[in-house]
């Protein structure tokens, strides 16, 4: 059975590997600090939010996401990392996890969730390109 649900304190171990097999992912690697640090706002659950899929209770998918001011529409949600083990995929923790969020902006006024993802991310789009609509937008990014 698949739940989603908010992570709890006993979670931080599951979340850890599977928020470093993102950044994996995108060919990053985490000093310890930054999971720490990003444990630490999640709990507080006031900048940043997080959710947690469980399939059969074993933590398998995190949506990390946040809210931020929009100058021509209401409030925002950003849904900023999305990750399902790769022994999890196909069974349905991405959608679940997206359909979470959105419930979750919907409840706080939000006019849109919206996320970025690799063009190579091919399995992923192909979920995406089924709940969500491609705008066209090109992300540009100014590192500091």
């Amino acid at each position: 059975m698949l739940t989603i649900g908010s992570l709890e304190p006993t979670d931080r171990d599951g979340w850890q590997r599977l928020f470093a097999g993102y950044n994996e992912f995108y060919g990053r690697t985490m000093p310890p600090e930054f999971f720490d640090q990003a444990w630490t706002r999640f709990q507080r659950a006031e900048e940043v939010h997080a959710l947690g899929a469980r399939l059969d209770g074993q933590l398998v998918g995190i949506a990390h996401f946040l809210t931020h001011a929009s100058t021509t529409a209401p409030d925002s949600c950003y849904l900023q990392d999305l990750f399902t083990a790769p022994e999890a995929r196909g069974k349905g923790a991405a959608r679940a996890l997206i359909a979470a969020v959105t419930d979750w902006a919907k409840e706080r006024g939000c006019g849109r969730v919206y996320w970025s993802t690799h063009e190579s991310n091919a399995t992923a789009r192909r979920l995406y390109d089924q709940v969500a609509e491609n705008r066209g937008f090109i992300l540009y990014q100014i590192p500091l």
